[in-house]
């Protein structure tokens, strides 16, 4: 089992920064990839960054150059986003998200969500 919890979320003006946190416990040796997904209302849920164990990091094209992703130095468990010139379309609920394989089989584990909300 793996639990993530989030942090960071808040209200933020268009054009400003913001920092979310995540950190995950329990069996954190079986993550290989976490990541931070985004839901707005009315709209699916998307991908907005992920980094692997290995370091290879993805982004959507809509946050290319604004956010970045990274993980703690020492400890593995913990990911940053951070969101710079962030706009009002990017407010959502941001999830962290963490691939566990065990035995092969892939278990997705998931953050309740924290509320970022972008004002112009």
């Amino acid at each position: 089992q793996v639990q993530l919890v989030e942090s960071g979320g808040g209200l933020v003006q268009a054009g400003g920064s913001l920092r979310l946190t995540c950190v995950a416990s329990g069996r954190i040796s079986s993550i290989n990839k976490m990541g931070w997904y985004r839901q707005a209302p009315g709209k699916e849920r998307e991908l907005v960054a992920s980094i692997t164990g290995a370091g290879y990091i993805n982004y959507a094209d809509s946050v290319k150059g604004r956010f970045t992703i990274s993980r703690h130095d020492s400890a593995k468990n913990t990911v940053y986003l951070q969101m710079n010139r962030v706009r009002p379309e990017d407010t959502a609920v941001y999830y962290c998200q963490g691939d566990s394989w065990v035995a092969g089989m892939r278990y997705p584990y998931w953050g309740q969500g924290t509320q970022v909300t972008v004002s112009s």
